[in-house]
Protein backbone atom coordinates (compact mmCIF):
# COMPACT_ATOMS: atom_id res chain seq x y z
CA UNK A 1 0.00 0.00 0.00
CA UNK A 2 2.92 2.52 0.69
CA UNK A 3 4.13 2.45 -2.87
CA UNK A 4 0.56 2.66 -4.60
CA UNK A 5 0.58 5.85 -6.76
CA UNK A 6 -2.36 8.10 -6.62
CA UNK A 7 -2.27 9.12 -10.35
CA UNK A 8 -3.14 7.27 -13.17
CA UNK A 9 -0.91 5.52 -16.06
CA UNK A 10 -0.40 8.97 -17.41
CA UNK A 11 0.25 10.99 -14.34
CA UNK A 12 -3.31 12.34 -14.36
CA UNK A 13 -5.51 12.25 -10.72
CA UNK A 14 -7.44 8.92 -10.46
CA UNK A 15 -10.92 9.48 -11.35
CA UNK A 16 -13.63 7.66 -8.93
CA UNK A 17 -16.15 5.53 -11.18
CA UNK A 18 -19.03 7.34 -10.64
CA UNK A 19 -21.64 9.57 -12.50
CA UNK A 20 -20.67 12.35 -12.75
CA UNK A 21 -16.90 11.72 -12.78
CA UNK A 22 -14.71 13.14 -10.14
CA UNK A 23 -11.63 12.93 -8.76
CA UNK A 24 -10.89 10.46 -6.41
CA UNK A 25 -10.03 10.44 -2.91
CA UNK A 26 -9.10 7.76 -0.46
CA UNK A 27 -12.24 6.68 -0.06
CA UNK A 28 -12.57 5.64 -3.31
CA UNK A 29 -8.59 4.25 -4.35
CA UNK A 30 -7.55 3.27 -0.90
CA UNK A 31 -3.94 3.90 -0.60
CA UNK A 32 -4.46 4.29 -5.04
CA UNK A 33 -3.06 2.27 -8.09
CA UNK A 34 -1.26 -1.00 -7.11
CA UNK A 35 3.11 -0.64 -8.12
CA UNK A 36 3.88 -4.88 -8.25
CA UNK A 37 7.79 -3.42 -8.54
CA UNK A 38 7.38 -1.41 -5.93
CA UNK A 39 6.00 -3.66 -3.51
CA UNK A 40 8.84 -6.12 -4.45
CA UNK A 41 11.22 -3.37 -2.92
CA UNK A 42 8.95 -1.49 -0.81
CA UNK A 43 11.70 -0.19 1.59
CA UNK A 44 9.73 0.21 4.84
CA UNK A 45 6.81 -2.05 5.89
CA UNK A 46 3.63 -1.57 8.56
CA UNK A 47 4.07 -4.68 10.54
CA UNK A 48 1.54 -5.67 12.55
CA UNK A 49 0.53 -8.17 15.11
CA UNK A 50 -2.46 -10.70 14.55
CA UNK A 51 -2.93 -10.48 18.40
CA UNK A 52 -3.52 -7.13 17.31
CA UNK A 53 -6.30 -7.74 14.99
CA UNK A 54 -7.94 -10.22 17.20
CA UNK A 55 -7.81 -7.92 20.46
CA UNK A 56 -9.65 -5.04 18.70
CA UNK A 57 -11.99 -8.05 16.72
CA UNK A 58 -12.99 -9.49 19.99
CA UNK A 59 -13.43 -6.24 21.79
CA UNK A 60 -15.22 -4.30 18.89
CA UNK A 61 -17.25 -7.53 17.93
CA UNK A 62 -18.09 -9.86 20.10
CA UNK A 63 -17.26 -8.23 23.63
CA UNK A 64 -15.20 -11.22 25.67
CA UNK A 65 -14.57 -10.81 29.27
CA UNK A 66 -10.76 -9.95 27.88
CA UNK A 67 -12.20 -6.56 26.79
CA UNK A 68 -12.08 -3.52 29.57
CA UNK A 69 -12.67 0.12 29.46
CA UNK A 70 -9.51 1.02 28.28
CA UNK A 71 -9.72 -0.21 24.65
CA UNK A 72 -8.12 2.13 22.29
CA UNK A 73 -9.60 3.16 19.36
CA UNK A 74 -9.23 1.55 15.98
CA UNK A 75 -6.95 3.86 14.63
CA UNK A 76 -4.31 3.09 16.93
CA UNK A 77 -4.07 0.10 15.06
CA UNK A 78 -0.14 -0.34 12.86
CA UNK A 79 -1.87 -0.08 9.10
CA UNK A 80 -0.06 2.53 6.59
CA UNK A 81 -2.90 4.56 6.51
CA UNK A 82 -4.46 6.66 9.40
CA UNK A 83 -8.26 7.67 9.58
CA UNK A 84 -9.62 9.87 12.31
CA UNK A 85 -13.35 9.73 12.44
CA UNK A 86 -14.26 12.68 14.87
CA UNK A 87 -10.61 15.12 15.37
CA UNK A 88 -12.42 17.16 18.62
CA UNK A 89 -9.09 17.81 19.83
CA UNK A 90 -5.37 16.96 19.32
CA UNK A 91 -4.65 13.23 18.92
CA UNK A 92 -1.58 11.29 18.85
CA UNK A 93 -1.17 7.83 16.98
CA UNK A 94 2.01 6.03 17.33
CA UNK A 95 3.27 3.67 14.33
CA UNK A 96 6.12 1.34 13.68
CA UNK A 97 7.98 0.80 10.82
CA UNK A 98 10.52 -2.09 10.13
CA UNK A 99 12.97 -1.76 7.19
CA UNK A 100 12.95 -4.37 4.74
CA UNK A 101 15.69 -2.39 2.41
CA UNK A 102 18.93 -1.28 2.33
CA UNK A 103 20.80 -2.11 5.89
CA UNK A 104 21.74 1.56 6.46
CA UNK A 105 19.27 4.17 5.66
CA UNK A 106 18.11 7.25 6.82
CA UNK A 107 13.95 7.98 6.21
CA UNK A 108 12.72 11.84 6.02
CA UNK A 109 9.54 12.86 6.34
CA UNK A 110 7.22 15.41 4.45
CA UNK A 111 3.50 15.67 5.42
CA UNK A 112 1.07 16.91 3.13
CA UNK A 113 -2.09 18.32 5.89
CA UNK A 114 -5.32 17.60 5.31
CA UNK A 115 -6.92 21.50 5.05
CA UNK A 116 -7.58 22.64 8.56
CA UNK A 117 -5.77 20.17 11.04
CA UNK A 118 -1.53 20.68 11.18
CA UNK A 119 -0.04 17.55 11.63
CA UNK A 120 3.83 17.11 13.29
CA UNK A 121 5.61 13.95 12.69
CA UNK A 122 8.05 12.68 15.48
CA UNK A 123 10.76 12.35 15.23
CA UNK A 124 10.59 13.54 11.45
CA UNK A 125 13.66 11.47 10.33
CA UNK A 126 13.74 7.83 10.63
CA UNK A 127 17.65 5.93 11.32
CA UNK A 128 18.17 2.43 10.54
CA UNK A 129 20.91 -0.05 10.65
CA UNK A 130 21.68 -3.25 11.35
CA UNK A 131 20.69 -3.35 14.76
CA UNK A 132 18.29 -0.72 14.06
CA UNK A 133 15.45 -2.31 11.99
CA UNK A 134 12.27 -1.14 13.58
CA UNK A 135 11.39 2.50 13.93
CA UNK A 136 8.59 3.94 16.55
CA UNK A 137 7.08 7.71 15.73
CA UNK A 138 3.98 9.85 16.34
CA UNK A 139 1.91 11.60 14.35
CA UNK A 140 0.43 14.47 16.43
CA UNK A 141 -3.08 15.89 14.66
CA UNK A 142 -4.49 19.01 15.39
CA UNK A 143 -7.61 20.67 14.59
CA UNK A 144 -7.19 24.30 13.39
CA UNK A 145 -10.72 25.27 13.20
CA UNK A 146 -14.06 24.65 15.18
CA UNK A 147 -16.07 24.02 12.46
CA UNK A 148 -17.87 20.96 12.05
CA UNK A 149 -16.89 19.16 8.61
CA UNK A 150 -16.73 16.07 6.30
CA UNK A 151 -13.53 14.17 5.62
CA UNK A 152 -10.64 15.69 4.72
CA UNK A 153 -7.20 13.98 3.46
CA UNK A 154 -3.78 14.58 3.74
CA UNK A 155 -0.56 12.00 3.91
CA UNK A 156 2.69 11.11 5.15
CA UNK A 157 5.64 10.10 2.99
CA UNK A 158 8.96 8.44 4.32
CA UNK A 159 11.49 8.83 1.45
CA UNK A 160 14.99 8.54 1.14
CA UNK A 161 17.34 8.62 -2.15
CA UNK A 162 15.98 4.55 -2.90
CA UNK A 163 12.54 4.49 -1.74
CA UNK A 164 9.04 6.40 -1.31
CA UNK A 165 6.68 5.05 1.29
CA UNK A 166 3.39 6.86 1.41
CA UNK A 167 0.35 6.34 3.64
CA UNK A 168 -3.27 8.08 3.27
CA UNK A 169 -4.83 9.82 6.31
CA UNK A 170 -8.45 11.00 6.29
CA UNK A 171 -9.66 13.33 9.25
CA UNK A 172 -12.95 14.42 9.86
CA UNK A 173 -12.90 17.67 12.14
CA UNK A 174 -16.09 17.44 14.83
CA UNK A 175 -17.60 19.66 17.49
CA UNK A 176 -20.24 18.13 18.04
CA UNK A 177 -22.16 14.88 17.40
CA UNK A 178 -24.60 15.02 14.75
CA UNK A 179 -28.27 13.78 15.46
CA UNK A 180 -28.25 11.43 13.25
CA UNK A 181 -24.44 9.93 13.54
CA UNK A 182 -25.92 8.67 17.15
CA UNK A 183 -29.15 7.74 16.34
Amino acid sequence: MGKASIKDEYGMPILAEALPRKVADPFDYGGGHINPNGAADPGLVYDIDPMDYNKFFACKINKHEICNITTLPAYHLNLPSISIPELRHPIKVRRAVTNVGEVDAVYQSAIQSPLGVKIDVEPPTLVFNATKKVNTFKVRMTPLWKVQGDHIFGSLTWYNEHHTVRIPIAVRITIRDFYADVA
